[in-house]
């Protein structure tokens, strides 16, 4: 398996310094007037002429009924909802481009920015897939992983990820075994080097794009009534034993659901049949099973997946159906106003 993770072919003479890479494609703002035009022009059914007025007017500082009601003739008589929904977008690859930036110069800093890194990082339209791509080179708090490395296991994990056939894994875990580590026994050196796979596995771009994927087009929402039931009736109660896919559901119920987690009313969950996945990233880790090692690494698959992988992927995948719902409903308020 060749993780998403630093490499020695990351380092050395293909370093790129973040600010060439960056400055190539122009200043965040004009990079996030693009991507705004790109994702947004057949979307709202405007053109990239009204995208870049609107964007200019709003850094001059106007607000969004002043450019509505009286800079008509620069923007195409744009209404509110539109240009809210601009303004929404622009923010947003505002915030991705300067995000960009910054990873660009931390990784150049650690002196493993390549070329293709780089360019992956540059081409990203969305915060999240920028993210993975950044995963393996952020900098973390203390993991099982990094604890692992430090009692010197790493070695014992590349045996692992490699599934090597020479030798059995009790006996290669026997020479980790140390006082000055605390490693004190074999058992406890194959758990952290599964820690080390399971966190690489988890890291790898390619991986935790195919399970994101996978909770937005098949998961289903559920939510449930948070106990003790309130003593009074609640224009939550048809939520309070829910299921639906997330692929389907309609904003407006997406929305109200959102509302009961917010007000405490409400458990919301967002829930996949894990099996399936585990399998693939299974196949992805390219398991041999006639290695020795092979149930570690499935073992360290299942790890990745149930700990480091399906609790952050939820949180993000909600997140962004919360913004496709506010953006709905933003698009069927204005078509309700004409």
């Amino acid at each position: 398996m060749e993780p998403n993770s630093p490499s020695a072919s990351d380092s050395g003479d293909n370093t790129t310094p973040a600010t060439t890479i960056v400055s190539d494609s122009g200043d965040a703002t004009t990079r996030a007037t693009a991507l705004t035009e790109r994702n947004l022009t057949v979307a709202l059914g405007v053109t990239p002429r009204q995208i870049a007025a609107v964007a200019r007017l709003l850094a001059e500082g106007n607000t969004i009924p002043f450019i509505a009601r009286y800079r008509k003739e620069q923007h195409g008589d744009l209404d509110e909802v539109k240009i809210a929904a601009i303004q929404e977008r622009l923010t947003y690859f505002q915030e991705l481009e300067e995000r960009k930036e910054t990873i660009l110069r931390s990784i150049s800093e650690q002196g493993k920015l390549s070329d293709e890194l780089a360019a992956k990082i540059v081409a990203c339209d969305t915060k999240t897939t920028l993210e993975d791509l950044y995963l393996p080179y952020k900098p973390k708090r203390r993991t099982r992983a990094m604890i692992a490395r430090e009692r010197g296991l790493q070695p014992l994990a590349d045996l692992l990820l490699a599934q090597v056939m020479e030798t059995d894994p009790e006996t290669a875990a026997t020479s980790y075994i140390s006082e000055e580590t605390g490693v004190d026994s074999t058992t406890m050196a194959l758990a952290g080097a599964r820690d080390i796979a399971a966190e690489t596995i988890a890291e790898n771009a390619e991986i935790r794009g195919f399970i994101r994927t996978a909770f937005a087009e098949r998961g289903e929402i559920t939510s449930a009534a948070v106990e003790p039931l309130p003593d009074q009736p609640t224009k939550f109660e048809q939520y309070y034993d829910f299921r639906e896919p997330i692929a389907k559901i309609p904003s407006h119920r997406f929305l109200a659901i959102r509302r009961g987690q917010t007000e405490g009313v409400l458990r919301v969950r967002l829930e996949v049949e894990a099996e399936p996945l585990i399998e693939h990233i299974t196949e992805l880790a390219a398991v041999n099973p006639d290695s020795p090692f092979a149930e570690h690494l499935k073992l360290a698959v299942d790890d990745a997946y149930k700990r480091l992988i399906a609790p952050s992927v939820e949180v993000d995948v909600l997140v962004e159906a919360k913004l496709k719902a506010d953006a709905d409903a933003i698009a069927i308020f204005g078509e309700n106003l004409r």
